[in-house]
């Protein structure tokens, strides 16, 4: 399987002899390229960031820290495509969504290998963060009836108007590491390009490859030189989309604290804005719950994609009469959980992305622990197989007895850990959940309809589950997260997404005839009824 992950020298990697073997896997970490209008190309930089197997801890690939002047050639080879892809018709820009969809389908393993040997995710999970590209390149493919704008005869008698739907020009992505296939090619590009815009990409350095080469199947598909650019860069050069004028709207996922210096700075600059961000889920479980089948949907929701997803279900509020029994049924079950490579499919639970992040977590563990929650479940040392033992794994941790006062209990810790908050009843867990300064998902297990409905309208999430851990919705419906899991006013997919990547424009007419040519025009123009 690593042999298809092999580029042509004229791809976005290639192999650079001077680049030293890595220490564990004994492997030549290939370096990576950025893309300018359709063509790539190797970086100026002397700065590269180390990209992970994180199942085992080699060094697989460098991504380069593209300079300022790489950045802004990117934005300059978007600027330079807007006029032509504007002007094709949408019906044909969408042709070239239907072939993007046929070559997803086509090398849909090579690209689920990828993402799992990059990021992390066991199989099942990294298939997933591909179909998800597919599952909105389909919407997308809805452009002709999406854009449709509106019309009236006789707004004012003889005036007619008619609102079109347009592309603005350049769009920048700025991606996280979390899902390397959805996020950038999934959530930004297809509707951006769709609409008729064009985009720069800022792919997570951490793991990059998933974007760069579907960017490469974008081109395969027929898409214009220009349209689609990506590069890897500091946060620093990252300014540059902030501020640039060329640049028309941002799309970031990402930290609550980036997201909002991004939304705040490019909107001060004129700039549309998206920014999704951090998020402390909760879900409600009430006594009168299907017990057994509500702990296989915690253990998922929790540990599934290793915790590193702002949808997961860190914490859990639980009512007092069934708590005991709940939290002694969940750590069996995680117990049962096997770790292993990512890209093994016997394996239940892969690695974190990397040592840094695997440290972050661990902090958080130990900061819990110094704070007063009951450690029940410790996934600080797990067991792994051999060739996993330089891997950056945490196992599924569970924390009993948190309270409000722990700062583990409501920060994001973005790892395969749980935390169980004890309540009375209904009224006091929805409080508590609603005390989070986040609002992405929400979810209540219960088998009252009575229950269900009070939760669903009162609760401040974005995104609700009755029953359902992982509560996100498809992409014709958008991803609504709330509070200060979202800067903006317009979110990622749905019919949001087609009013972020375009603007309104209205004309009104009239015409006259020789004979009925007003002599003077009113202050209104004749377009006043009244």
């Amino acid at each position: 399987m690593s042999e298809t992950m092999t580029r042509v020298e004229n791809g976005y990697s290639w192999d650079d002899g001077a680049v030293a073997a890595d220490a564990v896997s004994g492997v030549r970490p290939r370096r990576l390229r950025y893309c300018a209008g359709g063509v790539w190309k190797d970086s100026a930089t002397q700065k590269y960031m180390p990209c992970y197997d994180p199942s085992t801890g080699a060094v697989i690939a460098l991504a380069p820290q593209c300079t300022a002047a790489e950045v802004e050639e990117a934005i300059a080879a978007a600027e330079k495509a807007f006029p032509g892809w504007r002007d094709t018709p949408v019906s044909k820009r969408i042709q070239v969504l239907f072939r993007m969809k046929a070559l997803l389908e086509e090398h849909l393993d090579e690209l689920t290998y990828l993402c799992a040997l990059e990021n992390g995710k066991k199989w099942d999970e990294a298939r997933g963060d591909v179909l998800k590209v597919i599952e909105v390149v389909e919407f997308a493919c809805g452009a002709p009836h999406l854009m449709k704008g509106e019309s009236l005869f006789n707004v004012s008698t003889g005036y007619d108007t008619v609102r079109y739907n347009e592309p603005l020009g350049v769009f920048a992505g700025i991606a996280p590491w979390n899902f390397p296939a959805m996020i950038p090619q999934g959530w930004m590009a297809p509707i951006c390009i769709a609409t008729g815009n064009t985009l720069v990409l800022k792919a997570a350095s951490f793991d990059p490859q998933c974007a760069l080469r579907i960017t490469e199947l974008w081109y395969e598909a027929g898409l214009p030189p220009g349209v689609l650019n990506v590069v890897t860069t500091s946060r620093n050069e990252a300014e540059i989309f902030l501020r640039h004028p060329a640049i028309k709207g941002v799309s970031f996922v990402g930290s609550t604290s980036v997201g909002l210096h991004i939304y705040s700075t490019a909107a001060a600059n004129g700039k549309r804005v998206q920014a999704l961000t951090e998020a402390k889920n909760h879900a409600l479980v009430l006594r009168d719950c299907v017990l057994d089948r509500v702990v296989q949907s915690v253990i998922n929701s929790f540990s599934g994609c290793a915790g590193e997803r702002c949808m997961a279900l860190p914490c859990v509020v639980v009512e007092n009469a069934i708590a005991d029994r709940f939290v002694e049924a969940l750590v069996a079950a995680a117990k049962t959980i096997k770790l292993g490579r990512a890209y093994d499919k016997a394996t239940d639970l892969g690695p974190v992305v990397n040592q840094g992040h695997k440290d972050f977590v661990l902090s958080w563990i130990e900061t819990a622990i110094g704070e007063g929650a009951k450690l029940v479940l410790d996934g600080r040392d797990p067991e792994v197989p051999a060739e996993c033992e330089t891997g950056f794994f945490v196992g599924p941790t569970i924390f009993d007895h948190v309270t409000e006062e722990m700062s583990a209990g409501r920060e994001e810790v973005f790892g395969p850990v749980l935390f169980v908050k004890r309540v009375e009843n209904f009224e006091e867990g929805l409080k508590v959940m609603n005390a989070s300064r986040f609002a992405n998902g929400s979810v209540i297990f219960t088998e009252s309809g009575h229950f269900a409905r009070e939760f669903a309208y009162r609760t401040d999430g974005g995104m609700v589950g009755v029953n359902v851990g992982i509560p996100v919705p498809l992409g014709i419906f958008g991803f609504t997260g709330h509070k200060q899991s979202f800067f903006g006013d317009l979110h990622a997919m749905g019919r949001d997404g087609f009013i972020f990547f375009t603007e309104s424009k209205n004309v009104t007419s009239t015409w006259f005839t020789d004979k009925e040519i007003p002599a003077t025009a009113s202050t209104w123009d004749g377009t006043m009824t009244r």
